[in-house]
């Protein structure tokens, strides 16, 4: 663990250095593909990743510090990535190890709260996606489903490397639920996760459009709307779909695709089988 880092700029030169742990399920599915060549496949390695938001960041990562200077656009769709890489590269230079699971086999209280984030996260990229694809017709709705997985992608590094903080940061919002999220962490870590996500997107140097997809600041725009929709409602829901926001989340994502509230609600409830189904683990 690294609680002697102090700062935000110390957090971000180490977290720009550090191998990023992935889920065990990602390293056993991806090993049983590559050693399965009839199995074998830029689309198949890609649905592998899509469920983890730490295996996707690990991928874009290494591409964008590796483009060549002929490469006029960033990617940021992970088959499109793995395309260019190829196979080979991936699996030799992106090695999905370590595991999240074997780096906080000793604080299984804070594993706990991850592995309930990136499930969180998973949840909003469905969301989003299904929004995207049905109701705002966006060719380009891989784009949002990945800006919503990675949308809290700074929460979820914090845990696997400072889980004592965010435990203290954990236990004090649950004593007063009055308290801003944001105040909390600058209490505890000197900084907001936000600010952490921000600086860290900057300084890995990740497409432009995926920034843009992922700041809240940049609400009003449509897309942007998609996404932070999407991460709310599974937020919320989270909580139990008696959360007492669900009801504006409702409203805020009629407003967004044109639908009332009540059939917004109805199609959120029949939507939740399909989320857990797809993002339980095996």
């Amino acid at each position: 663990m690294q609680q002697g880092i102090q700062g935000l700029e110390n957090w971000v030169a180490f977290l720009s250095k550090a191998d990023i742990p992935v889920l065990k399920r990602t390293g056993r599915e991806l090993l049983a593909l590559r050693q399965d060549p009839d199995r074998l496949s830029a689309r198949g390695v890609a649905e592998v990743i899509a469920r983890d938001p730490l295996m996707t960041v690990k991928l874009l990562r290494y591409l964008q510090s590796h483009k060549h200077r002929s490469q006029t656009s960033d990617v940021i769709v992970v088959e499109q990535a793995l395309m260019m890489l190829g196979l080979d590269v991936f699996f030799s230079k992106i090695p999905a190890s370590p595991l999240v699971e074997a780096d906080l086999h000793t604080h299984l209280d804070a594993l706990t709260q991850l592995l309930h984030v990136i499930h969180r996260a998973q949840r909003a990229s469905i969301y989003a996606r299904e929004w995207a694809v049905v109701h705002l017709h966006d060719m380009r709705y891989e784009e949002i489903r990945i800006a919503a997985l990675l949308h809290d992608l700074a929460e979820m590094l914090m845990w696997c490397y400072e889980p004592v903080a965010m435990l203290e940061i954990r236990s004090i919002q649950q004593h007063d639920k009055a308290l801003r999220s944001r105040a909390v962490q600058e209490q505890v870590l000197g900084f907001a996760l936000a600010d952490l996500q921000h600086a860290l997107t900057k300084a890995w140097d990740l497409p432009e459009l995926l920034l843009t997809l992922m700041d809240d600041e940049q609400s009003r725009k449509p897309r942007v709307r998609n996404v932070i929709l999407a991460v709310n409602l599974a937020r919320h829901s989270a909580n139990g779909w008696d959360d007492a926001a669900l009801p504006d989340d409702y409203k805020d994502i009629g407003e967004l695709i044109r639908m009332p509230a009540d059939e917004v609600m109805a199609m959120v409830a029949a939507d939740a089988g399909m989320a857990c189904d797809l993002t339980r683990p095996h």
